[in-house]
């Protein structure tokens, strides 16, 4: 899939994230002023709100629109572009092996963190009450979905639906009985395996889905030209109602976020290329220092793609088989630094809405988050989707993305630094593995 994804723009999507700055600090301002202003019975707040509120959620829902056929596109071709798993032997195995202990690592520290260190909770009870009391219905949706959770094993089952089509539907509007998008999830995963079996036979569908891609991908990109205005209201009328408490939340959900991305880069990383790349994690990071940079400022994967693969067989050695399929395949598939901010997210906007997530609850944002760090696209905001979907699954308000939003570029900096680092570290990890590394000649480096 990186094929698709690398022709999107990334260049241009800078000053698109000053203008979401712009527009949310203006709303940030206006929405402190109006909260100042609630006791004096002025008319004009309510009808300021009444008008930015139509206005945000026109924003929202253009991208709530795409989100399904994003989602089923996006795991199908990310499996489908990986070739016929048949044929991919050790590397392939090796690779989903790897892939899966990262990803599953990443969201675990990120909802550790955030369970330990509640950054939600910044806000007062009077602000959440307000809250709650704003969107009651979807903060009762969240109640009953919390009572009703299912064990474990429900869960687990549930991640196969019986009425895949069923499950699409309830993914929408909320009245799935099983897993609802997780399901959806899944059901994309195991036609992109299948497709991958049968490729000459799935060649239309898979040209079709990619055109679905195409779209989805489009419309997004419309939709975040209007988030300058689109955020900035949604943001206008949160902190029109929460007031400062919103920034006081909003500072330690950063720093939950890239403490759990430094923690997650600087130890995880370090620990399995000691254990399984059999590679100093200090000279590690000072070989691939060219990529970190670019990943860093372009905000970007697949924009860094190449300067990777020059680091991985230039600086790393690594064999040329193993760093193509291993880091074009990662650019897509394995984005365990946005699978860990989409964990922090949802369960931060949960804390803010005073939605109780159980358990059961949150092994579901593990799961989905995962697989979302798969379907994301390796573009500059390219998870913001995905998170919208993961909120509605378990009843937090979607409109609540907004919050976050301000700080997302230097976030989306952090976490593609965390992408392209983890699938390096993963080509490094595979090929040691292969075990064929240490045989290869000094100047046998695929170039």
């Amino acid at each position: 899939m990186s094929d698709v994804i690398s022709n999107s723009p990334t260049k241009k999507s800078s000053g698109g994230h000053v203008q979401i700055v712009i527009g949310l600090v203006v709303g940030i301002v206006a929405g402190l002023i109006a909260n100042a202003m609630q006791g004096k019975d002025s008319q004009f707040i309510p009808l300021a709100v009444s008008i930015a509120e139509p206005i945000g959620k026109l924003f929202l829902r253009l991208m709530q629109m795409m989100v399904l056929p994003l989602v089923f596109s996006a795991l199908y071709l990310a499996v489908v572009d990986v070739g016929d798993l048949r044929k991919l032997g050790k590397i392939g195995i090796v690779t989903l092996f790897y892939t899966a202990i990262l990803s599953i690592s990443a969201v675990l520290i990120g909802i550790t963190l955030v369970n330990v260190v509640q950054p939600g909770r910044a806000i007062s009870d009077d602000v959440r009450t307000t809250l709650t009391e704003k969107y009651s219905a979807k903060a009762e949706e969240g109640v009953k979905k919390a009572d009703s959770a299912k064990p474990l094993g429900t869960t687990l089952v549930d991640l196969l639906p019986e009425n895949p089509l069923q499950e699409m539907v309830g993914a929408v509007d909320g009245s799935s009985k099983g897993n609802g998008m997780l399901a959806v999830m899944f059901f994309a995963l195991l036609c992109g395996i299948a497709a991958t079996t049968k490729l000459d036979e799935t060649a239309v569908l898979t040209s079709t889905l990619r055109g679905m891609y195409e779209i989805s991908m489009t419309v997004i990109g419309w939709a975040l030209k209007l988030a300058p205005l689109g955020a900035g209201c949604l943001v206008f009328v949160v902190t029109s109602q929460m007031g400062a408490d919103i920034l006081k939340a909003l500072a330690a959900f950063v720093a939950v976020v890239l403490g759990g991305l430094a923690l997650h880069m600087i130890v995880v990383y370090s620990v399995v290329l000691k254990a399984f790349g059999k590679r100093s994690p200090l000279q590690f990071f000072r070989s691939i220092s060219d990529a970190m940079f670019v990943a860093f400022s372009t905000s970007s994967s697949s924009a860094t793609l190449s300067t990777s693969l020059k680091v991985a067989k230039e600086q790393l050695k690594l064999r040329s088989e193993t760093a193509n399929f291993v880091l074009t395949v990662g650019a897509t598939g394995n984005q365990n630094g946005t699978a860990l901010f989409e964990g922090v997210v949802v369960l931060f906007l949960a804390q803010v809405f005073g939605v109780h997530l159980e358990i059961g609850q949150q092994f579901t944002v593990v799961l989905m988050s995962v697989l979302a760090g798969v379907g994301t696209a390796g573009v500059p905001g390219g998870s913001i989707p995905l998170i919208i979907v993961v909120l509605k699954s378990v009843g937090v308000p979607a409109d609540g993305i907004a919050i976050i939003l301000g700080v997302d570029r230097l976030l989306d900096m952090s976490r593609t630094l965390v992408n392209v680092v983890g699938d390096l570290v993963v080509a490094a990890c595979v090929d040691s593995s292969v075990g064929q590394i240490h045989s290869l000649p000094a100047d046998a480096t695929g170039n």
